[in-house]
C-alpha cells in the first residue's frame, strides 16, 4: 500500500469492469455491449458535427438532450437528470442521497458497483437474499432503511421485478429513497419511470450504453421528482460541471429520434436471446428467464470456471463471478445470431456436452 494514500482508500476493494482485450477473432460475449450500431441518425448527426465548437465547454446542463429525454419520456425537463454514464449517475445518488444514519438495503446479488460507491462513500448497508429461484424480493425489504437500491431486471441474474411489486414498496417505504436501476429495462422489464408521479421519492435511472449502442460515449440518465432532481444536480456541480461532452449530447439526441431502429433492435436482441436460451437448455443449462440483453446459466454437471476457459481458449469471452452462490452460471451476452452460434458450436463439441444433448 501506499504512504501517500488515505486511510479509507488502503482497504477499498474497486470494482472490476468486463475484460476488454485486443484479440483477432474474438467473439466478445462479457461486457452485455449492443451487437449491432448506434442509429443511422447517429451516424449522420457526429458525420456533420463541427469541430470548430471542441474549442468551447459544452452546455454543463445538457439542456437540450434534457429536453429530447423530456420529449421522449412524456416528462418536464426539471424531472431529468444526465450523467456521464448511469455509473456516475448513480455515485452522485449515492452521496445525494444514502449517506444516512440507517442502513442502505440492497439485493445479496446484484450491480456489484452497488458495494464499492457504499464503501468508498462510507455508506452502511445491508444485503437482502434473493429467494431459491434468485428472484428479489421485495417483500422482505424493512421500512427501517436509509434507503434501497436494485437493479430492475437485475443483474447478473436477468430477472425482472414487476411493477406492482415495486408499486407495493413505495406504498408502505415513504421515508427513503427508492432507486431503480434500469440499465436493461428496454430487453423485457416495464419501466418504473410510470410511477414517478405518484411517488416523490421514486428514482429511475437508465443508460444510453445497452439498448441504443452509445456504451463507448458514457449517456445516463435518471428520472424522478424535481426535488430529487435538484440534489443530484448540487452534488454534479460539486463534482464535475461538465460530465457530458457536446459530441455524447449530439449522438444522444440524434438517437432518440429514430424510435424505429431503437425498437427493430431491441426485438431482435430479445428474439436471439429466447432462441439461444432455447439452444443451451438443450445442451444441459440452466437458464435464468431473462429481461435483459444476456443469459445467465450453469450447465447441470460442468463449473462455471471451467466452461469460460473452455470457451475462451476458443477465443469467446464470458463473464464469470467468483462467488460462491453463482460460481457455477456463466453471465453470457446477447451476440449477432452468427456470434451466437458460434458460442453454441464451441459448446457442442465439448465432450462432457455433446454427448447430453
Amino acid at each position: 500500500m501506499n504512504r501517500f494514500w488515505s486511510p479509507a482508500i488502503q482497504s477499498l476493494e474497486p470494482y472490476t469492469p468486463g475484460e476488454q482485450p485486443r484479440i483477432e477473432g474474438l467473439t466478445k460475449l462479457n461486457t452485455n455491449e449492443n451487437p449491432y450500431p448506434p442509429s443511422p441518425a447517429v451516424t449522420d448527426a457526429l458525420k456533420h458535427f463541427s469541430t470548430e465548437r471542441l474549442r468551447l465547454y459544452p452546455d454543463p446542463n445538457a439542456s437540450r438532450l434534457k429536453d429530447a429525454l423530456a420529449l421522449e419520456f412524456d416528462l418536464t425537463q426539471e424531472q431529468v437528470f444526465v450523467g456521464n454514464g448511469s455509473d456516475e449517475v448513480l455515485a452522485l445518488a449515492f452521496m445525494a442521497f444514502f449517506r444516512q444514519p440507517r442502513p442502505l438495503l440492497m439485493p445479496e446479488i446484484s450491480y456489484s458497483f452497488y458495494d464499492v460507491y457504499a464503501n468508498l462513500f462510507d455508506i452502511d448497508f445491508r444485503k437482502l437474499p434473493l429467494d431459491d429461484q434468485f428472484r428479489i424480493r421485495l417483500s422482505d425489504y424493512p421500512v427501517d432503511n436509509g434507503g434501497i437500491i436494485f437493479a430492475n431486471p437485475n443483474a447478473p441474474t436477468g430477472i425482472a421485478v414487476g411493477l406492482e411489486e415495486i408499486e407495493a414498496l413505495l406504498k408502505r417505504n415513504t421515508d427513503s429513497l427508492v432507486l431503480v436501476d434500469e440499465a436493461y429495462i428496454d430487453f423485457g422489464g416495464e419501466s418504473a419511470k410510470a410511477l414517478i408521479a405518484s411517488y416523490p421519492n421514486l428514482l429511475v435511472v437508465q443508460t444510453f450504453s445497452k439498448s441504443r449502442s452509445l456504451a463507448g460515449l458514457r449517456i445516463g440518465f435518471a428520472f424522478g421528482h424535481p426535488e430529487l432532481i435538484d440534489a443530484l444536480e448540487r452534488v454534479k456541480n460539486s463534482f464535475n460541471s461538465y460530465p457530458l461532452d457536446m459530441l455524447a449530447i449530439e449522438a444522444a439526441c440524434a438517437s432518440l429520434t429514430d424510435r424505429q431502429y431503437f425498437t427493430r433492435t431491441c426485438e431482435q436482441i430479445i428474439e436471439t436471446r429466447d432462441r439461444s436460451a432455447k439452444r443451451l437448455e438443450e445442451l444441459g443449462f440452466s437458464v435464468l428467464p431473462s429481461s435483459t440483453n444476456f443469459i445467465f446459466a450453469r450447465h447441470r454437471q460442468l463449473g462455471g470456471a471451467e466452461l469460460m476457459s473452455y470457451l475462451r481458449e476458443r477465443k469467446i469471452l464470458v463473464r464469470h463471478f467468483n462467488k460462491p452462490a453463482i460460481a457455477d452460471f456463466l453471465r453470457i451476452s446477447i451476440g449477432t445470431d452468427e456470434e451466437m452460434k458460434r458460442l453454441v458450436s464451441a459448446l457442442e463439441t465439448h465432450p462432457d456436452i455433446s454427448h447430453t444433448t
